[in-house]
């Protein structure tokens, strides 16, 4: 019911039909009191509504783009961004389903395959993104690559093809709204970042936050495999058609996940390493305390780093620029002009990605959290 209703309360606001609570209460078949206010709260967090329950601009835009409004903020994100093409492919994945499939008897192989796609990406999303680019260019060199590319990687072609289909729909979208300037998702213009790995997984951070988890090293000699925790269910364990099932070797400390399974126990379908950064400036509000010489910085004061002091308040401060610059440019949709580096948005995008970028992998070992971990053990 979540996530049709919280689709439903941005198409309240738009037709301006009143307080949300109040118009629902009037339907045939009512949602629970509960199920919207957790809808409303939802859209608060995405800030697509402000604590008026008014649409922001963001919400506005949200409203009008044909996918789920966390998803939406991921399309808008990867459009501001510059790393377009491999973010609609993720979030035409999320709204439909993945290309891959599984036959009876060949789990393993299947799995292997997966491996191979992810090209050590330690992210299911990317492994998605990858996927899509060795079709398109299988396909590029005729119909029978095509076929031994979907069949040697246990891919559907139909799928994939309703995939290229979704990301040309949502780019007209985008056009229609100004944030790009051709109705082509590979468009150079649009897709000058889109070989960075690291800054496609912020951009999932932005539209999946706060599904966020814990890696933590299990010390078994038996078997090296890490222990996962989230926030709301303590202990979970990822599935095993994710590429990171049997990953014991993460650079970071964190993931961010889509999508959670109940059977015997709580599975992960769907993960994606995250370094810091990214959680950082794309996750919630960040706040700083003092701690001798080091500082304490901390995301909706749950996910908590340590820091140098200076490190710190430079990260506070860019957050700021970025989210007051996020906010003018959703206001008023263009197309960011790279070539324009005198620009002050264009150096504040290019600082973060440079932080998120260059960051050094083992720093993510470095800023483990401190303090408020009851929920792991």
């Amino acid at each position: 019911m979540r996530t049709p209703l919280e689709e439903l309360c941005l198409q309240i606001k738009i037709l301006k039909l009143g307080a949300i609570a109040s118009f629902l209460r009037k339907a045939l078949d009512p949602p629970s009191e509960e199920a919207v206010q957790l809808a409303i709260t939802h859209l608060m967090d995405l800030n697509a509504l402000d604590r008026n329950e008014e649409l922001t601009p963001l919400g506005f835009h949200l409203a009008r783009l044909p996918v789920e409004p966390h998803i939406g903020k991921m399309i808008l994100f990867g459009a501001l961004l510059g790393c377009l093409e491999p973010v609609l492919t993720i979030a035409a994945s999320l709204s439909f389903k993945d290309p891959f499939f599984i036959p009876l008897g060949k789990e393993k192989l299947a799995d292997m395959r997966r491996k191979v796609l992810s090209k050590n990406s330690k992210s299911d999303h990317l492994t998605i993104v990858n996927a899509v680019w060795g079709w398109e260019d299988a396909k590029r060199r005729g119909n029978r690559f095509e076929r031994e590319f979907c069949w040697d990687n246990f891919l559907s072609a139909n799928t994939l093809q309703m995939l290229h289909n979704m990301k040309g729909q949502f780019t007209e979208h985008l056009l229609g709204a100004g944030f790009v300037s051709s109705k082509n998702p590979k468009d150079p213009i649009s897709n000058i970042n889109s070989e960075n790995e690291k800054l496609i997984k912020a951009v999932i951070v932005a539209g999946l936050y706060p599904k966020v988890a814990k890696i933590r090293p299990s010390f078994s000699k038996k078997r090296p495999m890490v222990k996962v925790y989230t926030k709301p269910d303590g202990k979970v364990n990822i599935h095993p058609k994710s590429v990171n099932a049997e990953e014991t070797e993460f650079h970071y400390t964190w993931l961010i996940y889509h999508l959670k399974m109940k059977t015997s126990s709580i599975f992960l379908y769907d993960c994606t390493e995250v370094s810091p950064f990214s959680l950082l400036f794309f996750g919630g509000d960040i706040s700083i305390q003092k701690d001798q010489d080091q500082d304490t910085i901390a995301v909706d004061e749950w996910i908590i780093f340590q820091s140098p002091a200076r490190i710190a308040h430079l990260v506070k401060d860019l957050k700021k620029e970025l989210d007051s610059l996020l906010q003018e440019r959703i206001k008023n949709p263009q197309p960011v002009d790279w070539s324009d580096t005198k620009s002050k948005d264009c150096a504040v995008i290019s600082a973060i990605i440079d932080l998120i970028t260059t960051q050094e992998s083992n720093s993510g070992r470095g800023a483990a959290p401190r303090g408020g971990e009851s929920y792991y053990d």
